[in-house]
């Protein structure tokens, strides 16, 4: 508002927008909003107009009780004074107004320093010429006494002595310099730092590029008909692989300016690749209505997720970030690549195929979620099934009528009405027209067979069960109906649905010849997928190359990403993985993490990244206490919410 008054508005207009205009729209104008006999007692007291730019708050009278807001001084601090402490002299100079003092500190620079009086008591505090917070507190007038604080937390005693009397002109030249003190030590105050991408912790100061890298003496997990071959080589180019195996590099070493990694006893993998997750994403469920198939995960997207950086320590290169399992039929997914750093927009892996994600059990019929939730149909598991029928029958004569629709001719269609535009039921029918695939949360027999019954006579393929814990049970019919899996390695008994689950399930779902894999649906578990993998071969005595592909090729497949991602061949984009020994054994650990080519993650950086979070968070606590110090006011700090999301969450 006095921006406003400055630019024209009468002042007593703006009074009347703070005071009888909102009494009037509130219906409490008998009251409130007049300074007149009768109304209530509520009332401010400035020490100057209410407009002025100077003019502070001294007392807010509420109902006739007194609350002060700031202390009207009786004495007049202003003037010239001699700071004595630890051995120093420093000339400090105090201008401004009665009650709002500006204060300024010469050393070698010309400092701001923070002079406040409460209770009696004097505050001062500035940063020293190393950027040092000092804070005093002492009691006096003249001379002001007392003690305080160095930054190394060494105590100090401390006298201020007046040598002379305050000087009119003498302020305006002191406000000016207040406010163009010493161009450094201003930043100090103004700088917003460095720029990182994201701007967060372990963020990018310079974005990854793409790297020549040959890679020699180590392990190779092809994931092709070559298998694990020891003691191979491998080159990445312009981010794809260019060779695989010491015979294809030693055609192309010398042809390009590659950086040398020899990698005696570890071992290169095809980067992790998690089916089903749900980090980096504000909200998993649209819950409200029975299917939300118009809603996509895309839109939901949040880049700065740290988990994406986490994950990328745990050799996860892509991920499907999946709607939750309120409805049965929920919202589109989304698949990324790990490009941390980068906007939403260029995280998303563009040359996947559409999912969308259905459910089954207890989540959709809403048995866990209460009785305030006894609403929304279905309510059983046969309820579930009709609303498939339902809304395949409704797509199709969705797109009847647009066809109907197209096929009339110019003239006759500006006569006609064009049919109402339906997104849910868009991403429905591009299920019928195999434009689109389904990831189905499922977990017991009966619900498998039926939902693969549903799609047999609607003639479309559902391309992948997971969860599915009793997959076991109908592996058969499965393939049979060509849907794929993808499980937990030894989650059960976690809910009644789940009681038939075994550990075996993955190896014996692969051994019958089904497309299986092993997600995660867990930020934490997703940073440990190499180990999950391990689990295969210790419950199902699965092979050790069948169960990395669990991690790697399978889920792919499942995602019809195969020809770019999944194994070590050449032509396939660069998402691979250098581990300090064995990708399974709990002991290794991920020495790098390449996306597209890109180096997104080695330890040496990470130990970098640690350092450098903890020197900017030193340098934001510095800023903060400086801006404390000059008299400006801090923002309380307030946690960002952390999203650890689930299918039923």
């Amino acid at each position: 508002l006095r921006k406003a008054v400055e630019f024209g508005l009468a002042k007593e207009t703006a009074l009347r927008a703070l005071t009888t205009v909102p009494a009037k729209m509130l219906g409490v104008e008998k009251n409130y909003g007049l300074l007149k006999k009768g109304m209530k007692a509520n009332f401010l007291i400035f020490d100057k107009e209410l407009f002025d730019t100077d003019s502070r708050l001294l007392e807010n009278w509420v109902h006739g009780e007194k609350f002060v807001v700031n202390e009207t001084l009786a004495h007049d601090y202003r003037g010239s004074y001699i700071l004595k402490i630890d051995g120093a002299i420093l000339p400090l100079e105090i201008g401004g107004t009665k009650q709002n003092l500006k204060t300024t500190l010469i050393s070698e620079d010309t400092l701001k320093v923070s002079f406040k009086v409460e209770n009696q008591l004097v505050h001062i505090s500035y940063k020293n010429d190393e950027d040092e917070l000092v804070r005093l507190s002492g009691q006096g007038i003249d001379p002001i006494e007392g003690e305080g604080q160095l930054a190394n937390g060494d105590w100090v005693s401390f006298v201020l002595k007046r040598k002379g009397a305050f000087v009119e002109n003498k302020v305006k030249d002191l406000d000016k310099s207040a406010a163009l003190i010493n161009l450094d030590k201003v930043k100090l105050f103004n700088d917003m730092g460095e720029q990182w991408w994201p701007n967060m912790s372990y963020g990018w100061t310079e974005k990854p590029n793409q790297k020549a890298v040959l890679f020699k003496n180590v392990t190779l997990w092809t994931n092709e008909k070559e298998g694990v071959i020891e003691n191979a080589s491998l080159a990445i180019y312009e981010g794809k692989i260019i060779a695989v195996g010491n015979k294809q590099v030693d055609e192309i070493k010398n042809k390009y300016a590659f950086e040398i990694i020899d990698g005696v006893g570890m071992h290169l993998t095809s980067g992790i690749i998690d089916e089903h997750s749900h980090i980096a994403l504000r909200s998993v469920n649209e819950s409200a209505q029975v299917s939300s198939a118009e809603v996509r995960m895309s839109d939901a997207l949040r880049p700065n997720d740290v988990n994406i950086y986490r994950q990328l320590a745990g050799g996860v290169t892509s991920a499907q970030l999946l709607h939750g399992s309120a409805n049965p039929i929920g919202g589109q997914s989304v698949l990324i690549k790990m490009r941390w750093g980068s906007s939403a927009q260029d995280m998303i892996f563009s040359e996947a195929k559409p999912f969308v994600k259905f459910a089954l059990g207890e989540n959709v019929k809403q048995s866990n979620w209460g009785s305030y939730a006894r609403v929304r149909f279905p309510q059983t598991r046969m309820g579930v099934e009709q609303v498939y029928y339902d809304y395949f029958t409704r797509a199709r004569v969705y797109e009847k009528e647009w066809n109907a629709w197209f096929r009339l001719s110019a003239g006759d269609k500006k006569e006609s009405k064009m049919p109402h535009k339906d997104l849910d039921l868009e991403c429905i029918l591009e299920i019928l027209n195999d434009q689109r695939e389904i990831t189905c949360h499922s977990y017991r027999q009966s619900e498998i067979n039926m939902l693969m019954q549903v799609a047999d006579s609607m003639n479309f393929t559902l391309n992948t069960f997971t969860h599915i814990l009793e997959g076991y049970k109908v592996a058969e019919k499965m393939k049979a109906h060509g849907a794929g899996a993808s499980t937990f390695s030894d989650w059960w008994a976690y809910k009644y649905e789940v009681n038939d689950a075994i550990p075996h399930n993955g190896s014996l779902l692969n051994d019958m010849g089904i497309v299986t894999a092993f997600n995660s649906d867990d930020a934490e578990m997703a940073r440990r997928l190499n180990q999950e993998a391990g689990k295969a071969v210790k419950y199902g005595n699965t092979s050790e190359e069948d169960a990395w592909k669990f991690v790697t090729l399978n889920p792919a497949k499942l995602l019809h990403v195969e020809h770019k991602v999944g194994s070590l061949k050449s032509g396939k984009d660069a998402d691979i993985v250098l581990w300090s020994g064995h990708p399974m054994s709990i002991y290794s650990k991920v020495e790098q993490t390449y996306v597209d080519g890109c180096l997104y993650y080695s330890l040496s950086m990470d130990r970098e990244n640690r350092e450098r979070n903890e020197a900017e968070r030193n340098r934001l606590i510095q800023k903060m206490l400086g801006e404390k110090a000059s008299g400006s006011s801090n923002q309380k700090i307030t946690k960002d919410r952390s999203y650890h999301f689930h299918c039923d969450d």
